[in-house]
């Protein structure tokens, strides 16, 4: 974001600032063109209107460098907050590579292929991002992950594990969340109207980005137990013992982003609190077995990866601010 200082000018009985040539010249904007001005307590933003907006375009030329990845291209075309996405190709675009343009457009929500022959293909983003909530984007996150949990959690318990095997897929979802999440709030960094749609001051914005963050990466590492419960040949008797410890994480996990997206401050102590509760109680588990020393291998590194997953919703917690005394 620029900053440019203008003195107020008075013509009659008017005040008048002067645009920065820059961001008129970016915005293709004449005398005829209008703005939308929102004024705060002691602001006032200038935006284009939805009329005057323009849409993102890039152009993309096939085929690339060979250092470059088409899928990667799209991705960060996507997360940057473009609309309109053309392959164009002197030659028809080989069968293998459309492919994988068609599976880049399914992990991005919003995207559909609105136009394709041999030699191009045009891809646009379909929703109106002022419509949407980074809250609810963040809250199915949470859902969709603790779902995960729960049904890794349980296969501790089951005979049956095989729907651990299926917890990858789920994830892809947590994923598409993720890049959705993170366009829009990139996206609200360059665009004020749309931070104050989203009620969204800018360090709002960037702990939007590392709670986005710390979901996706506690998603992978669900799927990172279902694994190691799926191949574990733990005692029915410890798997039990971890069980009884992690079967309510989802009490805690739940309160954590709650206290994030309101923000509440009072909830978030109360989520850290229990959060500090569920280590102590792996911690003993732990020098328990220890003293015993009944404790193997894999017993240590299960209660670590659930410290670790753990960790993800209690570092949530800790991005809403505290109370201060004035």
């Amino acid at each position: 974001m620029t900053k440019f200082i203008r003195r107020l000018q008075k013509i009659g009985s008017t005040i008048l600032v002067s645009l920065p040539k820059e961001w008129v010249d970016e915005n293709n904007l004449d005398k005829t063109s209008q703005v939308e001005l929102e004024t705060g307590h002691d602001s006032i933003s200038i935006s284009l209107n939805k009329e005057s907006r323009r849409t993102k375009e890039l152009v993309i030329s096939y085929p690339l460098p060979k250092e470059e990845n088409i899928v990667a291209d799209i991705t960060g075309a996507y997360l940057l907050g473009y609309d309109v996405f053309k392959i164009v190709s002197k030659s028809s675009i080989p069968g293998e590579d459309r492919e994988k343009i068609r599976n880049s457009m399914r992990r991005l929500v919003g995207m559909e292929i609105i136009e394709e022959d041999a030699s191009h293909i045009d891809m646009q983003f379909l929703l109106d991002a002022t419509t949407l909530d980074p809250q609810k984007i963040l809250k199915r996150m949470s859902s969709i992950a603790l779902g995960m949990y729960d049904d890794a959690s349980k296969g501790l318990i089951l005979e049956d594990k095989s729907n651990l095997e299926t917890l990858s897929k789920r994830d892809v979802e947590v994923n598409r969340q993720y890049f959705l999440l993170v366009r829009l709030i990139r996206s609200a960094l360059v665009d004020k109207k749309l931070a104050n749609i989203f009620n969204l001051e800018n360090i709002d914005v960037l702990d939007y980005r590392v709670a986005a963050n710390l979901l996706e990466n506690a998603g992978d590492s669900i799927v990172e137990l279902s694994n190691f419960i799926y191949n574990s040949s733990l005692s029915e008797e410890h798997s039990k013992k971890i069980f009884d410890i992690v079967k309510d994480f989802g009490i805690f996990a739940e309160k954590s982003i709650d206290a994030f997206t309101k923000p509440d401050r009072l909830l978030a102590i109360e989520a850290i609190s229990l959060h500090k509760k569920y280590e102590e109680n792996l911690s003993r588990l732990r020098t328990t077995l220890g003293n015993k020393k009944q404790i193997p291998i894999e017993f240590l590194d299960l209660v670590y990866m659930y410290e670790k997953i753990a960790q993800s919703w209690a570092d949530v917690a800790d991005l809403v601010k505290p109370i201060y005394n004035k």
